[in-house]
């Protein structure tokens, strides 16, 4: 589960949901790949400040549930989750190799989305509206701004591509 994580100077719950198709969607996954996936993200939790919330493969494509800190961008994140359980996935799965041919596991492309325990989009922008009438104050609500909606929504299925 997901937790509060206290800094110094911040208190933070960033969670995203990330996405890695194996390179040319190849159907790599398999027992012995998913542990080392595993292992090497256990690894990275206890090497840097990135815990892994849930970890799920679907044969040629993983499913990251992470939670990190305000000073890791998500590209940060990324770039860490990517490059080192290639390199151990490669050494500790040498049969992946005849699979994929040029020496990369991951494709280039990726899916990444926030999440909040707190609730969807909806759910938010109702707390900010009610924002002063939990507490029992009379403090009338004023939009300063509300986004139009994009002519392209994400469509209900956002992963249907990955």
């Amino acid at each position: 589960m997901s937790r509060l994580i206290h800094k110094s100077h911040n208190v933070s719950v960033l969670l995203y949901h990330v996405v890695f198709p194996a390179k040319y969607r190849r159907v790599v996954f398999d027992e012995a790949v998913d542990g080392a996936v595993r292992q090497v993200c256990l690894d990275i939790s206890r090497r840097y400040e990135i815990e892994f919330v849930e970890i799920g493969t679907d044969g040629d494509h993983v499913h990251f549930l992470v939670q990190s800190v305000p000073t890791y961008s998500p590209t940060k994140i990324l770039t860490i989750i990517k490059s080192l359980t290639a390199r151990e996935v490669f050494k500790r799965c040498p049969q992946v190799k005849k699979k994929l041919w040029g020496g990369e596991f991951w494709s280039d492309g990726y899916f990444v989305s926030t999440v909040g325990p707190q609730g969807n989009e909806n759910t938010i922008a109702n707390y900010v509206r009610d924002q002063g009438k939990e507490a029992g104050q009379d403090i009338s609500y004023q939009q300063l701004y509300r986004a139009q909606p994009a002519s392209q929504s994400l469509p209900s299925d956002q992963l249907a591509l990955f």
